[in-house]
C-alpha cells in the first residue's frame, strides 16, 4: 500500500521502512481559485506538526481531489449521491485510507498528524459531503477495529475498508438517542455462536452504499456504560432494510436509517472486548471530532476568500463593497477566527500524537469549529446578497453544508457539558 502512494521524487519513512510518494506539480484549488504553491507548503511545512513529507503528502491527494472528484461534485450534489465505491477505490490505491492504519493491513503506518493533513486538504472539495464520508472511513468506524480488533476481524473488514474495496458506515445515532450515546435501544443477543440484532439506526452517513457498518448495540443488561459492545456488522444479511433520508445540505453523501430485525452476525465480529463498547466509542469521538474541525479549515479559508473577491468586484454607490468598513473588519475578524481554531486543531494533534487524552481540546475543537462555520457561511453569504440566496454560489452551499457541523458528531450543547466537565464545573445530576 506504502508504495502505491506514488512513484517521483521523495522518500517517506513509514516505520522503517519508505513510500515513494509523488511530488505533484501546484494543483490549482477549484474551490479557492488559488494554486497550491510553493509558498503555501514552506508555510504549511512551518507548522510544529508537520514536515515536508505531510506537505507532499497533501500535494499528491489535492491532484486527485481537482482530477477525479471536483468535475463532478456538481453532478453528485445533483444526484444526491456520490459513487462512493469509485471514489474510495482512487483513494484507497494511493494510500489515504489508511494513513496511521498498521502496514499489516495495508495502512501506511503513520502518526495521526498524517491524517489531520489529509482531513485538511479535503476541504478543497467543492461540497462538505464527500469529504464527510471520507471522513466516516478513515476516523469514525475504522478506529476502534484498528485499535482492538482481532486479527480475522481486521483481515476481514479493516483491510479492504483501507484499500478502498468496502465501504464503512458507523451505527450509533439512533431515533431516540443522538448525542445521548448511553439511551441508545438497540440490542444483539447472544444465540448459539451469534448475535441477533434487533433495532434500528439513524443519520448512517454512506448508510446506502456501505458494505459493513460499525454497530454500537447493548450486549447485556448491564450499567449503560459497561453494556454496549461495537460488532462488524455486513450490511447484506438478511433482516437489514434501509431508507434514504432527505436532507437539507451534504446532498452528495447519502444518508440513511437502517432497521435491524433478527439479523444474525458471528460473535467472532465482536470489536475487542465484549462490554467495552461505549468506552470504544468514546475514544473513536477523539479523532472524529478533529478530524471533523481539520476538514472544516480550508471550507472557511475558501469561503473567505470568495467574498473577498466578490467583495471587491461588487460595486454599490460607486465604490467596491468591500471599501466598506463593516465588511471588511468583519473578514478579517472571522480570518483570524479560522486561524484560532487551526492551532488549536494542531495542538490538540500534537498532544495526541504523544499519547495524551486530549477529549478536552478535541471537544473544543468541534465545539467552535461548529459555531465559526455557522458565523462565517451566515456573514459571508449575507454580502453576496441576492446571489447568495442561490444554489449558483460556493457560499451557499457551504452555508447548507456546515450547519451539520454544530449537530453531528455530538451537538454544541454536548461538547459544552464534556468541556464543563473536565473544568470541574459541571452538576452532579442526582440518583432518581
Amino acid at each position: 500500500m506504502a508504495a502505491r502512494l506514488l512513484t517521483k521524487t521523495f522518500l517517506l519513512p513509514v516505520r522503517g521502512r519508505f513510500a515513494a510518494s509523488v511530488v505533484s506539480s501546484p494543483a490549482r484549488c477549484q474551490s479557492s481559485g488559488q494554486p497550491l504553491t510553493q509558498e503555501v507548503g514552506e508555510e504549511l511545512s512551518d507548522e510544529a506538526i508537520f514536515s515536508h513529507e505531510h506537505v507532499e503528502l497533501r500535494r499528491t491527494l489535492n491532484k486527485i481531489i481537482e482530477n477525479d472528484i471536483n468535475p463532478y461534485v456538481d453532478e453528485w450534489e445533483e444526484a444526491k449521491m456520490f459513487p462512493a465505491h469509485r471514489v474510495f477505490k482512487k483513494l484507497g490505491d494511493a494510500g489515504f485510507l489508511g494513513v496511521n492504519r498498521p502496514p499489516e493491513y495495508g495502512g501506511l503506518g503513520l502518526d495521526y498528524s498524517y491524517n489531520v493533513a489529509v482531513a485538511e486538504e479535503l476541504g478543497n472539495v467543492k461540497c462538505g459531503g464527500i469529504p464527510m464520508a471520507i471522513g466516516v472511513q478513515t476516523d469514525m468506524a475504522t478506529p476502534a477495529l484498528a485499535r482492538f480488533g482481532s486479527d480475522h476481524v481486521k483481515k476481514e473488514f479493516l483491510a479492504p475498508s483501507i484499500a478502498g474495496e468496502k465501504v464503512a458506515c458507523l451505527g450509533v445515532s439512533e431515533v431516540g438517542a443522538g448525542s445521548d450515546v448511553s439511551s441508545i435501544k438497540t440490542v444483539a443477543k447472544k444465540s448459539g455462536g451469534d448475535y441477533i440484532i434487533n433495532g434500528g439506526k439513524m443519520w448512517t452517513t454512506s448508510g446506502l452504499q456501505a458494505d459493513w457498518m460499525c454497530l454500537l448495540a447493548n450486549t447485556s443488561d448491564g450499567p449503560p456504560h459497561r453494556n454496549k459492545s461495537l460488532i462488524c456488522l455486513p450490511m447484506d444479511l438478511p433482516g437489514i432494510q434501509k431508507a434514504k433520508i432527505d436532507k437539507i445540505g451534504m446532498h452528495s453523501s447519502d444518508t440513511a436509517q437502517i432497521f435491524l430485525e433478527d439479523v444474525r452476525v458471528p460473535q467472532s465480529y465482536l470489536i475487542g472486548d465484549e462490554g467495552m463498547g461505549f468506552t470504544y466509542q468514546m475514544l473513536q469521538f477523539q479523532e472524529e471530532r478533529l478530524w471533523g474541525a481539520a476538514a472544516s479549515l480550508l471550507p472557511l479559508d475558501n469561503v473567505i476568500k470568495e467574498t473577498v473577491e466578490y467583495t471587491r468586484q461588487r460595486k454599490i454607490f460607486g465604490q467596491p463593497l468591500l471599501n466598506s468598513q463593516v465588511v471588511h473588519f468583519k473578514l478579517a475578524e472571522l480570518q483570524a477566527e479560522v486561524e484560532c481554531l487551526r492551532s488549536l486543531v494542531y495542538r490538540a494533534t500534537g498532544m495526541y500524537i504523544q499519547g495524551k487524552d486530549v477529549t478536552k481540546l478535541a471537544s473544543m475543537a468541534k465545539l467552535k469549529g461548529g459555531r465559526l462555520a455557522r458565523e462565517v457561511t451566515d456573514s459571508c453569504l449575507q454580502y453576496w446578497g441576492g446571489m447568495g440566496y442561490t444554489s449558483e454560489v460556493m457560499v451557499s452551499r457551504a452555508f447548507r453544508d456546515f450547519r451539520l457541523f454544530s449537530i453531528g458528531g455530538g451537538a454544541d450543547e454536548v461538547m459544552m457539558s464534556i468541556i464543563s466537565k473536565y473544568m470541574g464545573t459541571l452538576p452532579k445530576l442526582k440518583a432518581t
